[in-house]
């Protein structure tokens, strides 16, 4: 079955507002954020599709927008040699269904990105942070996320334990010269004082 054929069956199949998109490696379908737990059961549900391995779940932030995140599952068909790319967009405080029940490895990548964005799955059994400490602070790839972080961890020997302090970077002022290497330097060639006498 060829992408075409694919993307037919998935329109006639599914009954709910949605644009494709496609290009050399896979096909992209845009959804609502209320559609992804029926959609990806559908796809998986197919004989003839089979779409029955997700490779990944991950987003991209967009501070700006109204609709903060884009959120991507990547799906894979052995049987078709074919992959989806299934995307939707929501809202910072928005919550998105987990597909926990339809792809069990939908686990930890639910996790990842709860930990890293700050995006959370309802009916996840275990929604917790799993790359990230415990007692973090924010959530890392989220584009208005500090890049020194909030927090440093480090081994206190004299109290013998894991310490937690704010981050304090101190730097000197450095005072920068932008003129090219080139200009404003004086041209002192050695071997070159006779062109500069004067006869």
């Amino acid at each position: 079955m060829n992408i075409f054929d694919t993307k037919k069956l998935i329109s006639e199949q599914f009954n709910a507002n949605f644009s494709f998109y496609e290009n050399d490696k896979y096909i992209g379908i845009v959804l609502d954020k209320s559609d992804i737990l029926r959609f990806i059961d559908l796809i998986k549900d197919i004989k003839l599709l089979s779409f029955n391995q997700l490779i990944d779940i991950s987003a991209v932030d967009y501070p700006s927008r109204e609709f903060r995140f884009d959120v991507f599952y990547l799906i894979s068909s052995l049987k078709l040699n074919q992959r989806i790319l299934v995307k939707t967009s929501i809202k910072e405080q928005d919550n998105l269904e987990s597909i926990i029940p339809i792809h069990i490895s939908a686990d930890w990548y639910e996790r990842e990105c709860y930990d890293l964005f700050g995006i959370k799955f309802s009916n996840h059994p275990d929604l917790r942070r799993i790359m990230t400490d415990y007692n973090f602070d924010g959530h890392p790839l989220r584009k208005d996320f500090p890049l020194t972080g909030h927090n440093e961890v480090r081994y206190d020997d004299l109290e013998k334990k894991i310490v937690y302090e704010n981050v304090n970077l101190t730097q000197e002022y450095r005072d920068f010269d932008y003129q090219s290497p080139w200009e404003g330097l004086d041209n002192q060639l050695i071997g070159d004082e006779k062109a500069n006498k004067k006869s």
